[in-house]
């Protein structure tokens, strides 16, 4: 990502509705999830702080490629980061019972199929890889140009993907369905013209509203047929 990304992402991943709704999803998708963890693509840290917070006696560790989020993933989370490429993972083989790529496989420099094949090698058998993706091509936008996503996938799509990578797939679905009208408002209309990304400190009264949206949709327990993102979880045969 360009690295003023990593300081706005530092800053507002804690609080931020976003970030705040990824990750209960995350958690909600390691239910059946066994330790030790690989955060692979952990950024600034913050699900690896909430899932120190959650299940402190399941051992987790990141993976992050730049010097200066893999700094501040330690501070925040007190978890154990390597630096590192998600393309050539410096991990034992079998050595994770679950790995998280969390809007990872989407990035420029990563390549999926070389990234999935070390995912698989570092997990054990029968262990969990559980992927977020950004849905649908026709919604990129700066905000993507500015965190170097070049891929977008539908639910078809990344399952595809996990497939073909020798995964087993347990589960593919949509999320935050329900914010996605006003997702294509803001990145094809309202902001076409900026050079901006997404992550930004919302007002408080919209950051509820939007974080109750998601929540709301999270608690009901329901999939809409589309989406601003994708959750698969799969399983290494």
């Amino acid at each position: 990502m360009e690295p003023d990304e990593y300081t706005r992402m530092d800053a507002v991943e804690a609080k931020m509705w976003w970030y705040r709704a990824l990750h209960a999803r995350l958690l909600d998708a390691m239910e059946a999830s066994v330790s030790p963890v690989l955060d692979a693509g952990c950024g600034t840290g913050g699900f690896l702080a909430v899932l120190s917070r959650a299940r402190p006696a399941q051992a987790a560790i990141g993976l992050e490629w730049h010097a200066q989020a893999a700094a501040m993933a330690a501070a925040k989370s007190g978890c154990p980061i390597v630096r590192g490429s998600i393309n050539e993972l410096p991990f034992a083989t079998n050595g994770f019972g679950t790995v998280i790529a969390a809007d990872v496989l989407c990035h420029a420099a990563v390549e999926p199929s070389t990234a999935l094949a070390e995912i698989k090698r570092v997990l054990r058998p029968n262990g969990r890889l559980i992927v977020n993706m950004p849905a649908y091509r026709a919604l990129m936008s700066a905000h993507d140009a500015q965190v170097h996503n070049v891929r977008r996938m539908n639910t078809t799509e990344t399952k595809a993907m996990l497939l073909t990578a020798g995964f087993r797939v347990l589960s593919v679905k949509y999320w935050n369905g329900l914010l996605l009208p006003l997702m294509i408002v803001q990145r094809k209309i309202l902001a076409r013209s900026s050079d901006r990304s997404d992550v930004a400190a919302f007002p408080p009264w919209l950051d509820r509203m939007l974080h109750g949206m998601t929540e709301l949709e999270r608690r009901l327990g329901f999939s809409l047929p589309a989406g601003g993102s994708v959750l698969a979880i799969a399983e290494r045969p």
